[in-house]
């Protein structure tokens, strides 16, 4: 049985659209439109038990998920929402021990569900250039309990001649132009390592893709995802009025060797042999003549 203590994590549950996240402090209250609910009365509770307040409204002291997190981090700027976060996971199969690259922290949201997967072997290495973000993803990561697997970077990696980490697992890029920093996530990702780039217009992924294929990388897709909720009730179920449409397009894609590189090495081989031979014949050429003009001046 998990009973609430000080300190503990609490979703205070009233509906979908009405819910409070919080860590319980012994002397706090909040004010809400169902009345005053007291941290204290939380205290000693087992999770899922309800609280009444002094307006006579039931809240459920609910543990809050990965998800609850999520959306209730504090925003910076646009976030990458669950319908988006449980793809990517899946999709390149991301599990506790792997290293993981990010660029673009933004408000850490993608950070801190990708630290919850790779915990406790592995760790999420998150870069940006706002420090103003960088606090606040700071702030929600701490929150969600997650600082241990995460390391933030101050660095700008697409001016940045600093290869900082290796060997990565997966890379995550939220930038308003992904292409520009492919070269260098290359070097950074293992073979066979995935990339997931979130692009918020379709010319972003047409250009996302072209640096793809020119960096040799494979198995690329992009996807968007779309949720309609629906409102279940006895003999009214229906769609619901309210739902989440667009918010990002996601491209995928795989670090693959073509065999460019040998290819441009044997070219350049066979390219530099040519004018060896070239210059070579044209020497041999040049001698022929001058010792011919040599000889008709001494007839």
């Amino acid at each position: 049985m998990s009973k609430i203590k000080q300190n503990s994590p609490v979703l205070f549950f009233y509906n979908n659209s009405k819910k409070w996240l919080m860590n319980i402090s012994k002397k706090e209250s909040f004010h809400t439109h169902i009345g005053v609910i007291k941290h204290s009365d939380a205290i000693g509770k087992e999770y899922g038990s309800r609280l009444m307040t002094n307006k006579d409204k039931y809240v459920y002291l609910l543990e809050p998920t990965m998800y609850d997190y999520v959306m209730k981090i504090q925003h910076g700027t646009q976030i990458v929402y669950p319908k988006d976060l449980g793809y990517i996971a899946a999709r390149a199969g991301i599990k506790d021990g792997q290293k993981i690259l990010e660029i673009g922290t933004g408000s850490g949201s993608l950070t801190s569900f990708v630290a919850s997967i790779v915990k406790p072997r592995g760790h999420v290495y998150t870069f940006d250039v706002d420090e103003k973000f960088m606090k606040i993803a700071e702030k929600n990561i701490h929150k969600s309990g997650l600082s241990k697997y995460v390391t933030q970077h101050n660095l700008d990696l697409k001016t940045s001649k600093e290869i900082p980490v290796t060997e990565m697992d997966v890379a995550l890029i939220d930038l308003g132009d992904p292409w520009v920093v492919i070269p260098k996530v290359r070097q950074m990702l293992k073979g066979s390592g995935a990339i997931f780039a979130i692009c918020p217009t379709m010319n972003q992924l047409e250009k996302l893709t072209m640096a793809l294929v020119e960096n040799e990388f494979t198995d690329i897709e992009s996807t968007e995802h779309i949720i309609r909720n629906i409102e279940a009730r006895e003999g009214k179920t229906r769609h619901s009025f309210q739902g989440i449409g667009h918010t990002t397009y996601l491209c995928f894609a795989r670090k693959a060797f073509f065999g460019n590189t040998k290819a441009k090495t044997t070219k350049a081989k066979t390219t530099k042999a040519k004018t060896t031979k070239a210059k070579t014949t044209k020497a041999k050429t040049t001698k022929a003549k001058t010792t011919k003009a040599k000889t008709t001046r001494k007839k």
